[in-house]
């Protein structure tokens, strides 16, 4: 792939590919959304785990040897995380509407941004997502299913030991090997779980197929943009484009899944997105701060 010369680079196509990354993964938890009757969310987790993982070692062919006894635990904890992650967030998803339960889901890599940028303003940008999560029961807490509340919680707490766990593993796997590896031990985690839950459902070749649509959809495109635009963007701008997670999954919602929203609700996802940005932006200063001492 030939390299843009500085001062030449072209953000806009990288930016288009985020966003089609985002839309990408949305479609695919909709139509997994779409799915939940006939395998039940372990089911779909499963699913997805196992196509993802086959996609990944084909693609990766990771080598099995030469790594310690601490990389292969730190693969496995990742593997687990990323089966945890998935689960809460599906749970999540047969009980909340989408836009809702990712905008839920987010609070995780965005209390991480905060306690990351060691910055008394952050913490300005923690009551603004308190105030957007405050504003997603401003049309009435009984419309959001408490458990589906704490899945949501859940997946949100994963995603933030996810970051942690696949730097772990990308420092010392090369290249997609660790997250091929995590994400095959990740569909051996999730493999009893989604059996028990989709029963006969795994015989008929159709769901199948579909489930190999979801993980293409929710994994193996959106991974294979964002590689892509993190080679043309730089971290922080990129950072600031997935905060529109939560925008994007509300617009799936309603065009594939009919899921209406009150504009209490509109109002949490937006206060939630401009939190992200703003601790975003905020924990690039303190890194650039922190690092102008040694240049």
């Amino acid at each position: 792939m030939t390299a843009h010369p500085a001062g030449r680079s072209t953000p806009t196509p990288a930016i288009l590919l985020v966003i089609a990354g985002l839309a990408c993964q949305e479609v695919g938890a909709s139509l997994a959304v779409l799915l939940f009757p006939q395998v039940g969310p372990l089911g779909m987790v499963m699913l997805r785990l196992v196509f993802s993982a086959v996609v990944l070692m084909l693609i990766a062919r990771p080598r099995l040897r030469g790594h310690s006894g601490a990389d292969w635990r730190a693969v496995a904890l990742f593997g687990l995380v990323l089966a945890v992650m998935n689960g809460l967030f599906y749970l999540a998803l047969e009980r909340l509407p989408l836009g809702v339960t990712v905008t839920i889901e987010v609070l995780g890599p965005l209390v991480l941004s905060i306690v990351a940028s060691r910055r008394a303003s952050a913490w300005l940008w923690a009551l603004l997502a308190l105030a957007g999560v405050v504003a997603l029961g401003g049309g009435g807490w009984d419309r959001l299913d408490p458990v589906g509340v704490l899945f949501a919680l859940g997946a949100a707490a994963s995603w933030a030991f996810y970051i942690l766990a696949s730097a772990r593993v990308g420092r010392t796997f090369p290249r997609l090997d660790g997250l091929a590896l995590a994400m095959a031990m990740g569909a051996v985690i999730a493999l009893p779980f989604g059996i028990a839950d989709a029963g006969a459902a795994l015989l008929r070749i159709d769901l199948l197929a579909l489930g190999a649509a979801v993980a293409v959809l929710s994994s193996t495109i959106p991974y294979a943009f964002e590689l892509i635009a993190l080679r043309r963007l730089p971290a922080a701008a990129f950072a600031i484009l997935m905060s529109l997670a939560p925008a994007t999954a509300a617009l799936a919602g309603f065009v594939l899944l009919g899921q209406h929203l009150v504009w209490p609700e509109v109002v949490g996802i937006a206060l939630v997105i401009l939190a992200s940005i703003g601790a975003v932006r905020s924990s690039t200063r303190a890194a650039r701060e922190a690092a102008e001492p040694l240049a």
